[in-house]
């Protein structure tokens, strides 16, 4: 709203209008304004949710310090969600396609984790929401997301390509002038690194691009399903969730000011797409919430995000990383996501083929390392002693970094 309204005073020659122009300024204001709103509001609302008794389910699985957490308010993601969307609101381009979906994707999937949350608490049922309704809720999103990224006029990209410069013979990278509404992405490793969706349908002859985008919409339904499971089996010690989607969130927030901006997509070589650019503002709102969260969640918590935040976590994600079109490189920059889920489906798998025998001490993976060797028998016994909570949270941090760096690392390598 702030942008609209110092556009309109423009040209007025208001003092300081024209710096709601660069998305650089806005975007460590919406920063510094989600940090400090879920700061303030954040007291006040763990504070609410004591008085209403909404506190945490905690079945005794053995762990150290687990049982302690009893009664520690969850829920606490709706601090992350008005941290978020208070910032782009007032900072934002409401008019942005892209800025539009970020935000729908926001209460979609904290209206999905708020139902699951509330049904465990209202109702005292550690299982919440049934899974099935849950993967209802993440299909409708990417069909949203698929659908307005298929229909939407403004959602296009510039091609980037290689031409020899005849003087020097050198290749140089630049962008077609025409924009395109296709169906490619960016892909990691390879010289060409634009896949398009497309190519796997030629069989269709004349309807391929039409198939292509029926595969494209299937891949946003499986991105943002496998994503925010992943983000909501990682919440699962004091920080962890909220900490890594923050490393993410500054990724995935250089990514999208390098794709939009047509001189170092063009160093990159990397396909340039128009507005996307606005994204940025979301993203440092998103990062300023999530960082702020960890004042009151980091260990030991004082608040759980619950469902309500990390399932909004991972849409959030899924849809960033589709809208920019970098959802092949979120296996590596989302890999803890994946190991965690992967972790989960290993042990119930061969838990269910071996007729009671596991593969890790517990599973998500980051309960494996709170076990002692020797107390569950599990082909799996490293590390031999437990690790403490807070410091299993820093070395996730830690690998999280890593995998952050090695996604840009494969936009050079090819």
């Amino acid at each position: 709203m702030l942008y609209h309204l110092f556009h309109y005073l423009e040209p007025y020659h208001v003092p300081g209008a024209r710096l709601f122009e660069y998305i650089t300024f806005r975007s460590g204001a919406a920063f510094i304004l989600s940090l400090f709103i879920a700061i303030v509001i954040g007291r006040r609302i763990i504070e609410r949710l004591q008085l209403m008794q909404v506190g945490e389910i905690v079945r005794d699985l053995g762990l150290e310090g687990q049982m302690e957490k009893k009664g520690t308010p969850t829920m606490g993601g709706v601090i992350i969600i008005i941290s978020i969307m208070v910032p782009c609101l007032l900072l934002g381009k409401l008019n942005n396609v892209y800025m539009l979906l970020m935000l729908v994707a926001t209460l979609w999937c904290g209206a999905l984790g708020f139902a699951d949350d509330y049904i465990k608490v209202a109702h005292h049922n550690k299982q919440g929401l049934k899974g099935k309704f849950k993967i209802v809720g993440q299909v409708g999103l990417g069909l949203i997301v698929g659908l307005t990224m298929y229909l939407s006029p403004a959602i296009v990209m510039n091609e980037n390509v290689e031409v020899t410069n005849r003087q020097t013979h050198e290749l140089v990278i630049k962008h077609k002038t025409e924009t395109v509404k296709a169906t490619q992405t960016t892909i990691p490793f390879v010289k060409n690194n634009n896949f398009d969706y497309a190519s796997l349908t030629k069989w269709m002859g004349r309807h391929a691009q039409t198939g292509g985008w029926i595969l494209f919409i299937l891949v946003t339904i499986f991105v943002i399903t496998a994503v925010s499971n992943g983000a909501n089996l990682t919440d699962g010690l004091d920080g962890l969730a909220a900490g890594t989607s923050a490393i993410i969130g500054v990724a995935l927030a250089i990514m999208c000011y390098l794709g939009g901006n047509v001189i170092y997509a063009s160093y990159l070589d990397i396909m340039y797409i128009p507005d996307s650019g606005e994204l940025v503002v979301y993203a440092a709102a998103f990062i300023g919430a999530t960082v702020g969260f960890l004042w009151y969640n980091s260990f030991p918590a004082q608040v759980f995000m619950g469902d309500t935040g990390s399932l909004c976590l991972g849409g959030i994600i899924a849809t960033f990383a589709l809208l920019i079109r970098k959802e092949l490189l979120i296996p590596i920059l989302c890999a803890i996501f994946f190991v965690e889920d992967l972790s989960v489906v290993v042990q119930t798998l061969y838990f269910k083929y071996s007729h009671g025998k596991r593969v890790f001490k517990m599973a998500p993976l980051h309960h494996h390392f709170q076990k002692p060797a020797g107390e569950i028998d599990a082909l799996i016994q490293k590390p031999r002693r437990a690790i403490p909570e807070s410091k299993i949270v820093m070395r996730f941090f830690l690998v999280a970094i890593m995998l952050a760096a090695l996604t840009f690392v494969t936009l050079k390598i090819r």
